[in-house]
């Protein structure tokens, strides 16, 4: 299929991946499969991302697909372990916490790397994207309990920052 032929397609879905998500999120919330409730479902599905579409930047293109899915195992494996650590630090007595700000020095060139990084941070307990300082590229990060932040700042880079510079390319 050629590219001029993908276009019409493309632009009357919009964003296909958030019309599943839409469709989906509908029919959970109603709690309900009737017939009324997928035709609104499936309506709020192809209006809503049409209707936000210039909004929209272009979708990055995924240079190393494997990667992806190799930096979403790691993100998912964090979000998990940092989910019983955070619990931990929380069920325990508050002098053990060493809260810090951290600064990280962005190699992402990319503004769309730059949120999706700042988004991982933020989703893993015990961790928050607090600024992006443009001036000079560093990513100002809240984490809850931090032992050496030249240790924490260099896992950030390597197990996020570096592979998804890898996989958009940037």
């Amino acid at each position: 299929m050629s590219d001029t032929a993908a276009k019409p397609r493309r632009k009357w879905l919009g964003h296909p991946g958030l019309s599943v998500v839409i469709f989906t999120t509908w029919l959970l919330a109603n709690d309900s499969v009737y017939i009324g409730h997928i035709i609104l479902a499936a309506l709020l599905a192809l209006v809503l991302p049409w209707l936000t579409a210039e909004f929209w930047p272009d979708a990055p293109r995924i240079h190393r697909p494997g990667l992806a899915l190799r930096l979403f195992a790691v993100f998912a494996y964090d979000v998990v372990i940092a989910n019983f650590r955070v619990a931990i630090l929380v069920i325990g007595p508050n002098a053990r916490l060493r809260p810090a700000f951290l600064e990280i020095p962005l190699d992402l060139e990319d503004s769309f790397g730059v949120a999706i990084l700042a988004s991982m941070i933020t989703l893993t307990p015990g961790t928050l994207s607090a600024h992006v300082r443009e001036s000079d590229r560093i990513l100002v990060v809240h984490a809850l309990d931090v032992d050496d932040e030249a240790a924490a700042i260099a896992e950030i880079k390597q197990r996020y920052e570096a592979p998804l510079r890898e996989v958009l390319g940037c």
